[in-house]
């Protein structure tokens, strides 16, 4: 809390030493009498303390020691730039980076819940997006998800090509808050197919979750649009209907075989321990497991 006060709150540093030295005195007279209870069983609440001190620490050590990894070994724009179409390999029209955050607010609005942006030139057709929740949110993804992540992204492709500042795509990365929810004038409209086409649909070949709707993107006004932006919106909703694959990467630290041991049994027992049993996973996936494949990495720190 001194800490707190000083850095966080910025205030002057003598009223933090006062808080420190109000409540501080009334702790050490709260252990001090923990201390002289210990043989009649004061001993208890020391241990809990000191087992609750262990996990906070190994945890903190441990995703501490995961986020230096990352930091150090991270993927830079140009070597993701010469995934490119000119790699002499089949891949696949549209490829979108998804990434789930958590934000120290409780609940995210939906039109602030995506951020886009571009990887590259306009015809890679990559691009990243950023999907924030709030700390009461369960991170989900269901049968709306991939449909709103499709109509950010056509949000985003109209509102650049239709000159607004703040959604200008760029090389380098930056991103845009665009809202998922179709507004009037909308280039993409997204509507349920009659019943005739899910009829027809339903002879097709493409292997799609019988729990989900059919769900249909169309560009009414594509004769009216620039060729490029055209072209583009097109692709992106061919794309959907041909159906969505997920790479999914799970991260998995471990210590260096050279290692000393107090380290080995912090990262590899205790901090996997925790890992395992304590926490949820990120993201509450509801998708066929046909159309998902998990891709493991491990973090040697």
């Amino acid at each position: 809390m001194f800490l707190i006060i000083t850095f966080v709150w910025q205030k002057n540093i003598v009223f933090a030493l006062v808080f420190l030295l109000f409540f501080g005195s009334i702790e050490a007279f709260y252990l001090s009498a923990t201390y002289i209870k210990i043989p009649q069983g004061g001993w208890v609440p020391i241990v809990l303390c000191f087992i609750f001190m262990v996990i906070m620490y190994v945890w903190h050590y441990g995703t501490r020691r995961k986020y230096m990894f990352d930091v150090q070994n991270k993927v830079s724009m140009k070597w993701i730039l010469t995934l490119g179409p000119s790699l002499g390999i089949v891949r696949v029209p549209v490829l979108v980076f998804v990434c789930a955050k958590s934000v120290p607010v409780p609940y995210v609005s939906p039109d602030e819940r995506y951020l886009i942006g571009r990887i590259g030139p306009k015809n890679y057709r990559m691009y990243r997006c950023i999907v924030r929740y709030g700390y009461k949110e369960i991170q989900k993804d269901d049968e709306n998800f991939e449909n709103n992540l499709v109509m950010s992204i056509a949000e985003f492709i109209q509102l650049e090509a239709e000159g607004s500042s703040s959604y200008e795509g760029s090389v380098d990365g930056r991103m845009a808050v665009v809202p998922n929810t179709e507004r009037d004038g909308a280039w993409l409209v997204m509507s349920e197919p009659s019943t005739m086409d899910n009829e027809n649909a339903q002879s097709c070949s493409t292997v799609r979750s019988s729990q989900r709707r059919r769900i249909r993107f169309t560009v009414p006004n594509a004769d009216q649009l620039d060729q490029e932006v055209r072209e583009e919106l097109l692709e992106l909703a061919e794309a959907k209907h041909a159906g969505v694959a997920y790479i999914i990467g799970h991260s998995y630290i471990k210590a260096r075989r050279n290692s000393p041991f107090p380290k080995k049994f912090v990262i590899d027992v205790l901090y996997s321990f925790l890992r395992k049993n304590c926490r949820r996973p990120a993201v509450a996936l509801n998708i066929p497991h046909i159309s998902t494949i998990e891709v493991g990495m491990i973090y040697y720190v």
